[in-house]
């Protein structure tokens, strides 16, 4: 049996986003094509046509941004078949179509949004993500970044919870070309000259797949899981406010969290969270200098 990890990234251009967060989605591979037909149908009967055609494609910055909470907001609720008929309406229509027919493909997304969660739950998916704050110490480079560490580190135990016949396969969205020569070769040497990467390459396959975001519904579902972490999920001692909308999407992110326990020094019940903070980036050796 595989586990596959889409990874997806918010925030790491150091604009607007709260926090830096990579994030992961691990989908077992029973699952996965269930899943997407899933999706699938659900955005035929939400939005009552397929929303992602050629020219569009569900990213989270676009359907749940303020701007789509405000137009939702700007009528009453339609129910879900007056819903469904007027956002087809203004997806057709485009530019032309009016109050009803936007508000109502406000609503969609929504909806769709949070439907997506709550099947991400059916279909036993566990959230993996490293949030960083924006001006955390960042490393020299050539090593493999320490959220990138941290999160093989807990799609490892994952997948060791599940036993040793279980693999991992990650999946990135594609980068620039040389920036994803860059990332193969940090996972390279962190799979084969560290003690921590060689045994978890007994079950992470070390050479990640790199994908299309638009085509491959897998990495939709990170890069909507680190923007709702990087504005609306909160815990510890994050500081950066969060979008209140989003509050709920933010409680179903909670509940696809991954929990194990680990011996770490003389606890040998530490309770480890697949969601976690890194306050700095640097190895220790870089942090000591």
């Amino acid at each position: 049996m595989a586990s596959l990890l889409f990874v997806d990234e918010n925030g790491q251009d150091h604009k607007v986003s709260p926090y830096e967060v990579l994030a992961g989605i691990a989908i077992e591979d029973r699952d996965l094509w269930n899943l997407i037909t899933a999706l699938q149908d659900s955005e035929m009967r939400i939005f009552g046509r397929r929303y992602t055609p050629e020219d569009r494609e569900l990213k989270a910055k676009k359907i749940i941004k303020t701007k789509t909470y405000r137009l939702a907001r700007q009528l009453p609720p339609f129910n879900v078949e007056e819903r469904s008929l007027l956002a087809r309406q203004c997806l057709d229509e485009g530019a032309c179509a009016g109050r009803r027919q936007i508000t109502a493909l406000a609503q969609a997304k929504l909806a769709y949004v949070q439907e997506t969660l709550e099947m991400c739950a059916h279909y036993r998916c566990r959230v993996f993500a490293c949030i960083v704050p924006k001006n955390s110490p960042r490393p020299e480079p050539g090593h493999l970044r320490k959220d990138y560490a941290y999160l093989l580190e807990r799609f490892y135990y994952y997948l060791e919870d599940k036993g040793t016949v279980s693999q991992g396969i990650v999946v990135f969205d594609e980068l620039e070309k040389s920036q994803s020569h860059l990332l193969v070769d940090q996972m390279d040497r962190y799979f084969k000259f560290t003690n921590k990467g060689r045994q978890r390459a007994a079950q992470i396959i070390p050479e990640p797949f790199f994908v299309h975001s638009d085509l491959t519904t897998g990495i939709q579902l990170a890069d909507l899981v680190a923007y709702i972490i990087s504005w609306g999920y909160r815990f510890g001692d994050m500081q950066e406010p969060a979008r209140s909308e989003l509050n709920n999407l933010a409680t179903l992110v909670g509940h696809l969290r991954y929990r194990t326990m680990r011996e770490v020094g003389d606890n040998s019940q530490y309770v480890i969270w697949s969601i976690t903070t890194i306050a700095d980036l640097r190895p220790k050796d870089e942090q000591e200098l």
